[in-house]
């Protein structure tokens, strides 16, 4: 059975996921870009295909690498894909969003979907039930938001996230918990609402890091797949490397 990396390189965190066929065997936070951390890999899961979702400066010398031992694609808007983009400007859709868009219809098909990316930013991402990539919106992610009130301020602290949390806070920590994780999870069951009133046969699903920490605060009904974006990225990598 052949193997395939599906590399995501996020403002935050580099990941990959190592596919075995169609089944993720193993995801891995990767310390850095090298050239030689991508030869272990190689070295290591002998993949025969490989892509590249990323919205950062990498290292460009990976992409030779992986075109050079294995079927390798970089995800961008002119790659084959399960959805259309008619935006105005397609070439601005960051590679990540893409790669949910095509998991969301892969796995859920003839559906209006909200598909909810919960990273560095959060982005919501419609996709209606003709696979087109509508549009959706941009605000600041989980860290961004709990980073930002130690900049900004004097004395507030930074603070880990927690999923038990009050809803009225009784210290400094639980007070910026629930001003930003509840407040997230409101934002985002007022966005769902917005959409539920737009259109019908609706489906929302959640994905992305901070997903442990939003999911079980929500009202909405919601799937939560903390592994979309890497089955669409092996669902693009199978059109674009055949």
């Amino acid at each position: 059975m052949s193997s395939t990396l599906c590399f995501d390189f996020g403002n935050t965190r580099k990941k990959v996921a190592v596919f075995e066929g169609d089944t993720i065997v193993k995801t891995l936070v990767l310390q850095d870009d090298t050239c030689e951390t991508i030869r272990s890999l190689i070295a290591a899961y002998r993949p025969k295909r490989s892509i590249l979702s990323s919205v950062i400066n990498h290292n460009p010398e990976i992409e030779t690498i992986l075109k050079d031992t294995t079927r390798f694609h970089l995800l961008n808007h002119l790659s084959k894909l399960p959805i259309t983009t008619p935006v105005g400007k397609p070439e601005t859709i960051g590679a990540d969003r893409l790669a949910i868009a095509a998991g969301g219809v892969h796995f859920y098909p003839g559906k209006n979907l909200l598909l909810i990316g919960l990273g560095t930013c959060i982005t919501t991402n419609f996709v209606n039930k003709y696979k087109e990539l509508v549009g959706g919106s941009i605000s600041p992610g989980l860290e961004m938001r709990l980073k930002s009130l130690q900049y900004y301020t004097a004395k507030l602290p930074l603070i880990m996230p927690k999923t038990d949390l009050p809803l009225i806070g009784y210290d400094t920590e639980t007070n910026i918990l629930s001003g930003v994780i509840l407040g997230m999870a409101y934002e985002l069951d007022g966005f769902i609402t917005a959409y539920a009133e737009k259109f019908d046969n609706f489906n929302v699903v959640l994905t992305g890091g901070d997903l442990q920490h939003l999911a079980s605060h929500m009202k909405s009904r919601i799937f939560a797949d903390p592994e979309l974006l890497f089955k669409g990225l092996y669902a693009i990598s199978e059109v674009n490397n055949a």
